[in-house]
């Protein structure tokens, strides 16, 4: 396994690079978002890797931090989804952008990758929402399951019903998944949100605000 590749980036175009490790030249796939940020010719460049086997091909995939590697190999768990559409998915949506869209379920802006059609975004949604933590965060989601238990767990699984249910009234009062997820994840920081209706009108207010 390649799990890593240090070297002098060759050139790069919208889908690969080439890569001269000690005189030997890597072709490395990568997400539009890696391929932009890699950096110009001659540049000393380092990737998370991962190396794909198939009966006739090795193909080797790059990214520029462990979080997109995490979700490129969680999101081929997903039937119909291989590695072009885990590049095309993380080349529209970083992986802590993607992690937030899963746990709000919006399919509309996982779709909004090319290759990926409504029904395939709900499946991936649908499949990784039971693999990302149960819950809610204002950074970004890390791609494994949780692991809380006991009174912990029992205390997230109550905090999570609460931010459900604040998310489903914001959604129902004409506010995107997206945005009404972002100030829930916000307003429940506050030691004010102890219900839903605080939980509700703190995020009315960070909605308020974005807005303002």
């Amino acid at each position: 396994m390649i799990a890593q590749l240090s070297g002098r980036l060759v050139s790069a175009d919208l889908t690969n690079l080439i890569l001269d490790v000690q005189g030997v030249g890597y072709l490395v796939h990568a997400t539009g978002r890696t391929l932009a940020q890699i950096g110009q010719p001659g540049d000393m460049v380092t990737l998370v890797t991962e190396l794909l086997v198939r009966e006739d091909s090795l193909t080797l995939y790059g990214f520029k931090d462990t979080a997109e590697h995490a979700a490129f190999r969680m999101l081929q768990t997903v039937q119909g989804v291989g590695a072009k559409a885990a590049l095309s998915i993380l080349t529209t949506l970083p992986a802590d952008e993607l992690s937030k869209a899963i746990m709000a379920g919006d399919k509309a802006m996982v779709s909004r990758a090319d290759g990926i059609g409504p029904k395939l975004a709900q499946r991936i949604i649908n499949e990784l929402a039971q693999k990302l933590p149960a819950t809610l965060t204002t950074g970004p989601a890390p791609f494994g399951p949780a692991s809380a238990g006991g009174l912990e767990g029992a205390a997230a699984d109550t905090g999570q019903q609460l931010a459900q249910d604040a998310l489903s009234a914001l959604v129902n009062l004409g506010y995107s998944r997206t945005e009404a997820f972002a100030a829930v994840s916000q307003a429940k920081q506050s030691e004010e949100a102890g219900n839903v209706s605080a939980l509700i009108a703190l995020a009315l207010k960070q909605l308020g605000a974005g807005r303002s």
